[in-house]
């Protein structure tokens, strides 16, 4: 029986997020199949293992709940077969803990330093896309010293201002006007010191969830209607009007060239075992934009990712056993 040590929490602003998706892992994980243990990394960076009932992963005050710190980190992971990192974020999705365990010859879930650091900075990742020639809207790539006007210039309102380096929509604003511009730039700065700001466009967001087995299997489209008027944070995780769903209106053309680019930027960002490659669609003029790329994405309950690859035939439970007999 493989030893499998799941980690979760992290010290980022998707630590929340972790512990949902870490908990929803545990309940389905196949027990016949894997010896798990589980450790959370606490908004510190100490690590805990966690020895009690994973419902207390909902409350924000879980590390007190039972728990050992481990003093010794990498000799207490070398004792385990593989690490199932679902980590969020920085720190966790972003190469440094991959670069951690590759060091010491630790197999893991998903991709490896590069292709995860590279993925997790969206700067990089847009020019990699734009170097094999897939669609993306208008954007600017702002840091420390910045000029409004030259913003301006170059794109139209409404803006969309996102950190560079982050997920689950934290610190991303839509604006109208100039004040609110100059507001979401200092409130995206809290979380990361370089700013992508792209045009935002009226479209529809589509995903598609890769999943690596004995051949790339490539899922069909799925559709995010958000509650509010874009994606944001709470349209993600709060709004009980937010929808996931597989369209059944989008032309095979369409879904076609929306799995060749997944495809394409999954190979040539040399991503392993998972992803999910978010675009924007227009359909008024049938035009695909590449939105980003998610190397290790949410498996919460509501998460698109595991609901794309059950539409494939897969159960969350043998996607977990795949991932895992696949690292």
């Amino acid at each position: 029986m493989k030893k499998i040590l799941l980690i979760f929490g992290g010290n980022s602003s998707e630590h929340y997020i972790s512990c949902k998706s870490a908990k929803y892992i545990l309940e389905n994980i196949d027990k016949k199949l894997f010896d798990i243990t589980s450790v959370g990394i606490n908004l510190n960076n100490e690590w805990y293992i966690y020895h009690d009932n994973i419902n207390y992963l909902e409350d924000n005050d879980w590390i007190t709940k039972k728990i050992t710190k481990i003093e010794n980190i990498i000799e207490f992971i070398k004792k385990f077969d593989i690490i199932f990192p679902i980590i969020h974020g920085t720190n966790g999705e972003d190469g440094k803990l991959q670069g951690m365990l590759d060091l010491f010859n630790i197999k893991y879930v998903g991709s490896n330093t590069t292709s995860s650091a590279i993925s997790m900075d969206k700067e990089f990742t847009k020019y990699i896309v734009e170097k094999i020639n897939i669609p993306q809207v208008k954007y600017l790539v702002i840091k420390n010293n910045y000029n409004l006007k030259q913003i301006e210039k170059n794109l139209n309102y409404p803006m969309i201002i996102k950190p560079a380096n982050g997920g689950s929509s934290i610190g991303i604003t839509k604006v109208t006007n100039k004040k609110e511009l100059e507001i979401a730039i200092e409130n995206a700065k809290k979380y990361d010191k370089k700013i992508i700001i792209e045009q935002f466009i009226k479209a529809r967001e589509l995903e598609i969830a890769i999943l690596e087995d004995k051949k790339i299997i490539i899922s069909e489209p799925g559709e995010i209607i958000p509650g509010n008027e874009w994606y944001d944070y709470d349209a993600k995780y709060f709004n009980n009007h937010s929808k996931t769903i597989i369209p059944n209106n989008l032309t095979k053309e369409t879904i076609k060239k929306l799995k060749n680019y997944a495809k394409n930027i999954f190979q040539t960002l040399d991503c392993k075992n998972l992803a999910r490659i978010d675009f924007f669609y227009k359909e008024d003029t049938n035009e695909i934009f590449f939105n980003e790329i998610n190397t290790l994405p949410g498996f919460t309950p509501i998460s698109m990712y595991p609901q794309l690859i059950q539409n494939e035939n897969i159960t969350y439970k043998k996607l977990i056993t795949k991932l895992i007999n696949n690292a």
